[in-house]
């Protein structure tokens, strides 16, 4: 690793360990001697960690972990780091600890002062954007709403515009269906009809005025095909109602080099796609793929929001 002096022309990557009791500091380390990183960034680990016994999470390694996630923001303010790549943290703990966030995705959004944020996950040839979250299922319908289908569409829009070539077309986006067979023409389940397929004719309205290659959205799609149609190419990413049901099977497809990234903030913070697997730490068994995966995809999309040459 660099200091953060040596060069001002690199890209510069805050990295926070999450809970120290984990597999985060473990998969960190490797990730950062793995020669598989840019040269042309410096990494930075951000926080202060108790010592710990490995696997045995306490209030103290929480505690630290959202400290970390604070000193992260703050050096991201103050323009220090570029970039934010967080470990996994132990949700339990830290709301004991006092962590008021449903999650770091909430935690990032409220400190950076952000509203219109997202949660997408990608990883092999999946990419997927999750319009509801952290609620339960049974809350699921009652919370889908036309609007909030076309917001975070127009999210997944925006980054996939970042990371593709300019000369290319627009990408491809199919949207999940709510309900088995797409709601088989109403007859089990109206959601399709009524919110989803109104929202999808919205976003493609919308998308014609771009400036950018405009996009193409598909749907609502019956869920149960759509991913295998995602993975052999035919779409660049899913537009998913709920938050398993794009989990699945991005990890199934992907799981040890899937990456967590929030849509909308105004720097890049991505993460593992996987939790702190207390239950490994310390034993050598740890796989830091998906810690790889996520600091390379926070330095393209650092390197991505530099301004463009006069």
């Amino acid at each position: 690793m660099r200091n953060l002096e040596s060069c001002a022309t690199l890209k510069r990557i805050g990295i926070t360990l999450g809970d120290c009791a984990g597999i985060g500091p473990e998969i960190v380390d490797l990730a950062l001697k793995s020669a598989r990183l840019p040269d042309w960034a410096d990494y930075i680990v951000v926080g202060k960690y108790p010592d710990c016994s490995l696997g045995k999470p306490t209030l103290e390694t929480a505690r630290a972990a959202a400290a970390a996630l604070e000193e992260a923001v703050t050096l991201a303010r103050r323009g220090e780091i570029d970039a934010i790549v967080t470990g996994p943290v132990h949700k339990a703990r830290m709301y004991e600890a006092g962590f008021k966030f449903a999650g770091q995705t909430e935690f990032f959004a409220e400190r950076c002062g952000v509203r219109n944020f997202a949660m997408l996950l990608t990883g092999g040839k999946i990419t997927v954007a999750l319009v509801t979250t952290h609620i339960p299922l049974n809350e699921v319908s009652g919370a889908l709403k036309q609007d909030e289908i076309v917001r975070v569409g127009q999210l997944l829009v925006d980054f996939l515009h970042c990371r593709s070539n300019p000369a290319t077309a627009g990408p491809r986006i199919a949207v999940a269906a709510l309900n088995p067979h797409a709601g088989e023409s109403g007859k089990i389940g109206s959601e399709e009809i009524e919110i989803i397929a109104p929202a999808v004719a919205e976003l493609s309205q919308s998308l014609l005025t771009s400036h950018q290659s405009p996009s193409v959205f598909t749907g609502p799609l019956s869920p149960d095909t759509v991913f295998h149609r995602a993975a052999e190419g035919e779409f660049d990413a899913v537009l998913c109602m709920y938050h398993d049901q794009g989990l699945i099977p991005l990890k199934l497809h992907a799981f040890h080099s899937g990456v967590n990234v929030t849509l909308g903030l105004p720097l890049p913070r991505t993460s593992p796609d996987h939790g702190t697997a207390f239950a490994i730490a310390g034993k050598g068994i740890a796989r830091p793929d998906s810690m790889i995966a996520a600091i390379n995809l926070a330095v393209e999309l650092a390197k991505r929001r530099e301004p463009s040459p006069k």
